[in-house]
């Protein structure tokens, strides 16, 4: 099973699919700044042709991947994806980034992440999205718990963040309406 990538639309956001246009020296700014991935596994060091490359993949290969755009500013501000899917046992691996400080601390991850989770749980049918989080990334755990994430496993001193062993979470969120199909 295959659903079409679609524009996804909230009261103060645009989700439009990943494409080229998106590879932007703002984007690959967010990439190569250590406040922004020092939860991340990506470190600096990126390039435009790296960006592009990658972008180029996740076209080809239909990741589900949205550049998330501010409607009033009309600037893009972060990314979200639900990749690997795996259709066969309905689940999907959540990630996302607000790469745009000044937009930090505004619900933006929130707004996004409900559209994908509900285009996850509504149009694909997925049964459960699972992701990973630094337990030092208080404001991400924060902000999934209140998405309705449940702590399902830990990877104890899984890696160094802030110069310090931190552990992992791995999160997940059922859609209650499949659950028990």
């Amino acid at each position: 099973m295959h659903t079409q990538i679609v524009k996804l639309e909230s009261k103060r956001l645009m989700l439009y699919p990943m494409d080229e246009t998106f590879c932007t020296e703002i984007y690959l700014s967010w990439l190569n700044d250590p406040e922004v991935y020092k939860y991340l596994e990506t470190r600096g060091g990126l390039n435009l042709d790296g960006l592009r490359k990658y972008i180029k993949r996740a076209v080809k290969e239909k990741v589900f991947f949205w550049a998330i755009i501010h409607k009033k500013s009309g600037n893009h501000i972060g990314n979200i994806k639900i990749d690997p899917i795996n259709f066969y046992h309905k689940r999907g691996e959540y990630g996302i980034l607000i790469g745009d400080k000044t937009v930090w601390g505004n619900g933006f991850a929130n707004e996004a992440s409900e559209l994908v989770i509900n285009f996850c749980f509504n149009t694909l049918k997925l049964r459960k999205l699972t992701l990973g989080v630094v337990e030092l990334n208080k404001e991400a755990v924060k902000l999934y718990l209140k998405l309705g994430f449940v702590i399902e496993g830990i990877y104890v001193n899984h890696g160094y963040y802030e110069n310090k062993l931190s552990n992992i979470y791995r999160m997940a969120i059922f859609n209650k309406q499949i659950l028990n199909e």
